[in-house]
């Protein structure tokens, strides 16, 4: 693996990437390393360094070069990180996946809760591994599972989540990992100074810094179908539309929740009804009520600060004197529930 500047990979023409065969179901039977990722063989994986106080201040021990991500329709905050690993926001829309085509991306890793486009994917010749990850960190087997998928599937990579700033990167670092050998302070510097991971999400940084990755062995021998989409169902997915539905609100805030032409297909009396129910809805799952009283109230009151915001934006819909004051201060509000809520249950 040869060692570029940065700046080439996010400039890098498709025909400088290495392509590998595709991943199989049947890969316990395979035992030429070549034939499973395009390496002659694997490089070794850097050691984990050991127990950390703060693996996000850990991030800045190796300083990067300023870089900006590559931007374009449907395709956000992109970096290609090596040959084989590019990682950024999910993609959205034909042109999109026309985009990492034309990259030459052969497989993409989805760690978001939201089911995979696969099916726009396939039409542009690339398959989709999709395998859920959490913000606070990455298990054992999810670990498996990214190793396995790395070494045995045909790159190169693009790992998202949505935005492509926190679980992504950290996939992406894992494949940095398995096939570039890349340092573990180099790995989280990377997902830290350019793909923006925040520091909230130190459970990202520490497993990245710390965990031991499966060998070659153990990830040949584990039975995985590389599943092109998962559903959960439940509050999991219920959190899955609510993210979803905040991200389109958050874009029309900065409009005081006025149409904007650049998103034309988001109406904000929608968003946020929508948002509302999902909260409500969420609230009243059995697993809920599992959960401690703190959360469930969080829950509730964002539930009541969503319906609160959807009358004052239809308040500003009818041109009400004061609504669109009173619908940023609700939105603020809801966020600010929100926000404590990830960082008491998401986050840790």
């Amino acid at each position: 693996m040869r060692s570029w500047p940065v700046e080439l990979f996010v400039a890098t023409s498709a025909a400088t990437l290495l392509a590998a065969p595709a991943c199989s179901t049947e890969s316990s039977s395979r035992g030429d390393r070549s034939i499973e990722s395009g390496h002659a063989s694997f490089p070794r994986v850097s050691d984990p360094v050991g127990p950390v106080d703060n693996a996000y201040a850990l991030a800045s021990k190796v300083a990067l070069p300023a870089v900006k991500p590559s931007e374009s329709e449907g395709l956000h905050n992109v970096f290609r990180l090596s040959d084989h690993v590019i990682s950024g926001g999910e993609p959205a829309g034909e042109p999109a996946f026309a985009q990492l085509a034309a990259m030459g991306v052969k497989t993409i890793v989805s760690v978001d809760g939201k089911t995979p486009d696969a099916a726009t994917a396939a039409k542009h010749g690339i398959r989709y591994v999709h395998i859920p990850i959490e913000y606070r960190g990455i298990s054992d087997g999810e670990l498996l599972e990214l190793a396995k998928t790395f070494r045995e599937c045909e790159g190169p990579f693009y790992a998202h989540c949505f935005h492509g700033k926190h679980r992504g990167p950290a996939a992406a670092a894992v494949g940095r990992l398995v096939l570039d050998g890349a340092s573990r302070e180099q790995a989280i510097a990377e997902m830290r100074q350019w793909c923006g991971t925040a520091p909230e999400y130190e459970g990202l940084f520490r497993d990245i810094a710390t965990k031991s990755l499966p060998g070659e062995e153990q990830t040949r021998a584990f039975v995985f179908d590389f599943p092109a989409a998962r559903g959960f169902g439940g509050f999991r997915e219920a959190m899955v539309d609510v993210s979803r539905r905040d991200d389109a609100l958050m874009k029309l805030s900065a409009k005081e929740f006025a149409y904007d032409p650049a998103h034309p297909d988001i109406d904000a009396i929608h968003e946020v009804g929508t948002l509302a129910d999902a909260l409500r809805i969420a609230g009243t799952l059995p697993e809920i009520h599992d959960r401690p009283h703190d959360f469930q109230q969080r829950l509730e009151q964002a539930a009541a600060q969503a319906l609160k915001l959807e009358e004052q934006l239809t308040a500003v819909r009818r041109g009400e004197a004061g609504a669109a004051d009173a619908a940023r201060k609700s939105y603020a509000e809801l966020s600010k529930t929100c926000t404590a809520c990830h960082a008491a249950y998401r986050n840790r």
